[in-house]
């Protein structure tokens, strides 16, 4: 009798292992083919090598646009790298290694005015403010721009757009003795700021919020809504790219696009976590803390263009910093801008 029990719970045992092997066959069988579509889908992206300046929650559209899929809903895959410069991103474009840079439109300037056999247009324009903060050492009671008379600032290479930016609000508010230094990496700043160096320090989200959250720095300006409206930052190619490949710079655009509107209706919880795979280490809180202050200084426009009075206005900064001769100004805008992308966002082909 017990052998006859243990035979009947082995035979049971054996069906059971059938059924399940059934089972996992028919989930392999189904999960199989969309798999290899999935992978089919992917491999159908045209790839686009895009190198950023720096990497921060100022440019957070972009990262939207990857996180939420608004690139592959566009056919696009981003192969992204981060330059750390202006000048670096552009010289990505003119060696090839880069199809599309997020860079300072006064690079599009230099290179025309280099009369090369390259020349960058500016096809988008991500913000339009600059995006760093002033921090200070010493907790400052109701700061004005002359308690930096004297003083020590950590600031921006010469001729960035964040170095001009400071630069001429310090022209403007006619702060002397400035000691502004810019000769320390962008990636060194806050270490060297940390270590004692400096009064203040000008530094871009997330690294703004978390510094004054670890209580080695505190807040005391935005230089973007002080200054007022500038051109920061834009897409740019090469001329040859952009005339060769017209469809996927309007994919491009369109997926920015995508992911700004996406941030005005997403809470700052949403926004977060879309975010923090690009802020490896970075709190969640401090994201959030980020994008509140960029979206209250009005950071990204809504029409993601560049006008001639903004173009103006940029011209004008960098002649005033030295950087960009009266004579060398470029008197026709369509020379380094392209704007007709912009203005096809939304508009059925």
């Amino acid at each position: 009798m017990l052998k006859m029990k243990k035979t009947a719970i082995i035979l049971f045992a054996a069906m059971l292992l059938t059924a399940a092997t059934g089972c996992s066959s028919t989930t392999s069988s189904t999960t199989a083919p969309a798999a290899a579509a999935e992978k089919k889908k992917e491999e159908a992206l045209q790839t686009v090598k895009f190198s950023e300046v720096i990497r921060s929650v100022f440019y957070a559209p972009h990262y939207i646009a990857m996180e939420k899929g608004f690139f592959k809903e566009e056919g696009l895959n981003v192969d992204m790298n981060t330059a750390q410069g202006s000048d670096k991103g552009a010289a990505a474009l003119i060696a090839g290694v880069a199809d599309i840079s997020l860079v300072g439109p006064e690079t599009a300037i230099y290179i025309y005015n280099q009369k090369g056999d390259k020349t960058l247009k500016i096809f988008h324009q991500l913000t339009m403010k600059d995006g760093s903060f002033l921090l200070s050492r010493n907790k400052v009671d109701n700061f004005k721009w002359s308690d930096l008379g004297g003083k020590s600032v950590i600031g921006w290479r010469p001729g960035s757009a964040p170095q001009m930016v400071l630069n001429t609000k310090l022209t403007q508010e006619k702060v002397a003795q400035t000691d502004v230094v810019t000769n320390i990496a962008s990636t060194a700043m806050a270490g060297a700021f940390t270590s004692g160096k400096g009064d203040y320090i000008q530094v871009f989200e997330p690294i703004a919020s978390s510094l004054v959250k670890e209580g080695k720095a505190h807040y005391v300006a935005s230089v973007g809504q002080d200054f007022g409206a500038f051109p920061e930052t834009s897409y740019v190619a090469t001329s040859d790219y952009i005339k060769k490949n017209p469809v996927i710079i309007q994919k491009f655009v369109n997926a920015v696009v995508k992911g700004r509107a996406w941030m005005q209706t997403a809470s700052p919880d949403e926004i977060a976590n879309a975010l923090m795979p690009f802020f490896d280490g970075t709190p969640k809180d401090i994201i959030i803390q980020s994008v509140d202050r960029y979206m209250k200084q009005d950071t990204w426009p809504a029409v993601p263009e560049l006008n001639a009075q903004q173009f103006d206005t940029l011209q004008k900064v960098l002649i005033d910093n030295g950087v960009l001769k009266p004579e060398q100004k470029v008197a026709d805008i369509n020379a380094v801008v392209d704007m007709s992308f912009v203005k096809k966002i939304g508009k059925a082909e």
